[in-house]
């Protein structure tokens, strides 16, 4: 069970690192999108806006994922990594089929892995919160609402 630990908690500080420069990354680039455009009264572009922090977003969870596959498979779980992957974003996104099971050697990781994907996931529902956020505040003070 402390190997369990000690590798899942490796791998949970790795995603973390991942989320993290995924946060920044997408935070900084909204950042700078709204100062260079002004996006009052254009809804596409905010919608474009949105989805590309969403795809951002959805694209440091799947490398998390895809962290986590590679361990099932460096620790001898799955001798393919696609089989790997789809049963860590089954892991990851706290669905539990249940089709695909670890061994008893390595099954905590698994859940390890869901509580990590929880988490991240929450970090990334705070950043879409957080742009969304300041779209609906930004779209307030407009000064085209004043006319």
């Amino acid at each position: 069970m402390l190997l369990n630990l000690l590798t899942g908690i490796s791998v949970m500080l790795i995603c973390l690192l991942f989320q993290a420069i995924f946060v920044a990354l997408c935070l900084r680039q909204y950042a700078r999108f709204r100062r260079r455009h002004d996006m009052l009264g254009r809804p596409l572009q905010q919608i474009a806006l949105l989805a590309l922090v969403m795809l951002l977003a959805m694209l440091g969870n799947f490398l998390q994922m895809a962290a986590w596959a590679g361990l099932f498979v460096l620790v001898g779980e799955f001798s393919d990594f696609s089989t790997a992957l789809y049963h860590s974003g089954v892991n990851f996104a706290t669905l539990g089929y249940g089709d695909i099971v670890m061994s008893e050697r390595w099954r905590l990781l698994g859940a390890l892995e869901a509580a990590n994907g929880i988490l991240m996931f929450g970090v990334s529902t705070s950043m879409m919160t957080a742009a969304l956020t300041d779209l609906i505040r930004h779209g307030k003070s407009s000064p085209s609402d004043e006319s």
